[in-house]
Order: structure tokens, then C-alpha cells, then sequence
């Protein structure tokens, strides 16, 4: 092959080469502000008739969550944050309890699930500005406000014949929320979040008044975030 075509056709590729560097540098200049959260993992309820506590006599039931989190700046972000968690009654209340819960008409036994979405304020304990020069590891955490409704079916004892009634509930409540965060790539990060959730009611349940505190939710999970670029601002 004559130089006349080597020379145009090698020209042509490193033009090119330089073109896509160009802006493969121009799009990682403009910084990923914006991150999906996906979690599962165990929870539990602090319930009335959720058992015995300081025995560890209590029911672990599954949750899931998603968020969306926007940086406000290098150091704080804020996140949208939506979920299930299930909840269940468990333990071995005496008789004496047993007793007190019939003459309250308190309920026994409480399965479901509660559906919460809440906002809240983030700091990242290592601070970044760009996506590419966040660190390996870094901590985050916030509490903000939020809204939850809980689903339920209740009985008044434990007799296997009786039928569990229908109940619904809404709280406002206090998300506590803390991670560590790890790298995997530019774009994306593994964690381990750990979330409280204070609730304003003692009723989630349908039992009142047994527990020193109300009703109250924790969970561990395990969350993918990743980070991107809205559409209309890649355009």
C-alpha cells in the first residue's frame, strides 16, 4: 500500500483516537451528581407484642429499599428515600400479659408490612466535588422526616380459629440513617446502611402502652448506588 493512503487513512484514526479522549475527559469533567440507591436486607420491629428484646426474642423480617440522592455541594447531599419493610409480632408473653392484653383488647399477634418514604439531609465525612475523585471509603449518614403507612392483620388472642382483622395505620416518623461506602468503579459504589426509624405512634400494632418507648423500626442493609447524568443535561 502506497504512503499516499497510509498516511490519510493513519491521520484519520488519530484524529479520531483524539476526539473520543476529548470527550470521554469533557464528560468525566462534568461531575455525576446524582445517585441510585438499591437495598435488602434484614429488620425488626420494636413492638409491644414483638417479644422479648433483651433476650434477643424477637422476629427478623426482610426490607427493601430505593432511593434517589442529589449532591447539594462537595460535603452534603440530599436523598429521597422509598421502602417495604415487614413486621411481625413474636416472643412468649406470660400469662400475665396474656391476661392484661385481653382486658385492653390489645391484639396478640401483628403480621404486615409498612411502606415508608422520607427526605433527609447527608454528609459525606470525606468530602468530593468530581465523582472520579471521591475516596475508596467513606462514611455518610443524616435524619431527616418522613411518612409511613402500616398494613396489618391482628388477632385479640392466640387461638388459631380466630379471624385476624384488617388494620391500617400512618405515622409520621424521624429517619436516622448511617453508611459505609466502597468503591467498585467510577461509577459506582457498594455499602453497608444501617437506618432507625422513630415513629410518633404506639399503635402500629395494635397494642398501646406495654413497651417504655412507642413503636419503632431498625434496619441493616446492603446497598448498590450508582451515579449518573440526567438525560436532558447529556443532551
Amino acid at each position: 500500500m502506497s504512503r499516499i493512503v497510509i498516511i490519510p487513512i493513519f491521520l484519520f484514526f488519530m484524529i479520531l483516537t483524539g476526539t473520543l479522549s476529548g470527550q470521554s475527559f469533557y464528560q468525566e469533567r462534568v461531575s455525576r451528581n446524582h445517585i441510585l440507591t438499591f437495598g435488602v436486607g434484614p429488620s425488626f420491629a420494636y413492638l409491644d407484642n414483638g417479644g422479648q428484646y433483651r433476650a434477643w426474642n424477637f422476629e427478623i423480617k426482610p426490607s427493601i429499599s430505593a432511593a434517589y440522592t442529589k449532591k447539594l455541594n462537595a460535603r452534603f447531599d440530599l436523598r429521597g428515600t422509598a421502602g417495604v419493610q415487614w413486621l411481625s409480632s413474636g416472643g412468649n408473653p406470660s400469662i400475665g400479659l396474656q391476661n392484661n392484653w385481653t382486658e385492653n383488647e390489645a391484639a396478640f399477634t401483628t403480621n404486615g408490612s409498612v411502606i415508608y418514604l422520607d427526605i433527609m439531609p447527608s454528609m459525606n465525612l470525606i468530602a468530593f466535588a468530581n465523582h472520579m475523585n471521591r475516596s475508596k471509603i467513606n462514611l455518610y449518614g443524616g435524619f431527616g422526616l418522613g411518612m409511613m403507612v402500616a398494613n396489618t392483620k391482628q388477632t385479640k388472642s392466640f387461638n388459631r380459629e380466630e379471624k385476624p382483622s384488617k388494620e391500617s395505620i400512618s405515622s409520621a416518623y424521624i429517619p436516622l440513617r448511617a453508611g459505609l461506602s466502597f468503591t467498585l468503579g467510577p461509577y459506582s459504589d457498594i455499602a453497608g446502611e444501617g437506618t432507625m426509624f422513630f415513629t410518633f405512634t404506639d399503635n402500629l400494632e395494635g397494642n398501646v402502652g406495654f413497651n417504655k418507648y412507642g413503636d419503632h423500626l431498625a434496619q441493616a442493609q446492603i446497598v448498590y448506588r450508582r451515579y449518573f447524568i440526567p438525560r436532558s443535561k447529556k443532551d
